[in-house]
């Protein structure tokens, strides 16, 4: 397995683009699939950018252009999460292009928005060191699951003991009258579209899809289950809650690429700290996001 030693040793011949590159090709050339890698600097900087957006859809049509989908999609994926409707936006997009012909790769974390994505695809490829996350939405940092159960606390709280209004007003007051609402309907919105995608991907034509859907839901959405919003959910974890998970141990060769392109992206962030996002395909075409000091 190449280790981070050894991508560096190649860069004395070659440039951290064309090792990017290099890889991303000797992975289409595996798969003889289209190959594309969504990329977060969010382990090198906290910056604006790093998470996924809007704009996001701007570097997968740049990605997708001009490449035959009926060979199906590849994505790598390493991201801390981002906005439910971009991230609804994007699955729209890529399945309208390979429709649910598509595999997703983790090498190392693919949280929040980025486990929804990875629900999206008929498979997930795992290793020892990979991680996915669980999907209950956040609003600014803030876990909606725990504003509703703060709430509902705060109910039962005073029904338990009327003197104790006081306390809990100090508590409810956090929040505008509306705010519960809108949690309520994040966390309806997330898991509907979760149990879609993997009704109609993972599990397509399984007669059991239902089923398998609302148990995955049951612990990736579940507050109470996973307890943290960065929780990391091992390969182990995701197969024993019911995801399809291939492992990349499976394969040394598909996994030495794959952890090579890894090593290959942490490294273009490490040696260019001003890019905080990475969209790049098989045949070399990369959106970069910078975003100066």
């Amino acid at each position: 397995m190449p280790s981070w030693n050894d991508v560096l040793s190649e860069l004395q011949n070659l440039t951290i683009d064309e090792l990017r590159r290099k890889y991303l090709k000797a992975l289409y050339q595996k798969t003889q699939r289209n190959v594309i890698a969504y990329y977060s600097g969010f382990l090198k900087s906290d910056r604006r950018g790093i998470e996924l957006t809007d704009n996001d859809i701007n570097g997968f049509m740049n990605a997708i252009h001009q490449v035959d989908c009926s060979k199906g999609l590849d994505l790598i994926l390493h991201t801390p999460g981002g906005g439910i409707a971009a991230t609804a936006s994007i699955v729209n997009y890529l399945r309208s292009k390979f429709a649910t012909d598509i595999r997703c790769f983790v090498p190392q974390i693919a949280m929040s928005a980025g486990t929804m994505i990875a629900c999206a695809c008929k498979e997930i490829y795992m290793g020892n060191q990979s991680s996915i996350g669980p999907i209950d939405p956040q609003f600014g940092g803030i876990s909606t699951h725990g504003v509703i159960e703060e709430f509902e606390a705060a109910i039962q709280g005073v029904k338990d003991d009327p003197r104790s209004i006081p306390i809990w007003q100090t508590v409810v007051k956090k929040y505008h009258p509306s705010f519960i609402g809108e949690c309520k309907k994040a966390i309806e919105f997330s898991n509907e579209l979760v149990r879609e995608w993997l009704k109609t991907g993972m599990f397509k034509d399984d007669p059991e899809a239902d089923s398998k859907a609302q148990r995955i839901l049951s612990y990736l959405g579940d507050h109470a289950t996973t307890k943290q919003h960065d929780r990391h959910i091992s390969i182990k974890e995701a197969t024993e809650n019911g995801l399809k998970i291939i492992p990349l141990e499976n394969d040394q060769k598909l996994q030495d690429i794959v952890l090579t392109v890894h090593h290959a992206f942490m490294c273009t962030f490490s040696k260019a700290p001003n890019a905080v996002k990475i969209i790049e395909n098989h045949r070399g075409k990369a959106c970069i996001d910078i975003v100066q000091s």
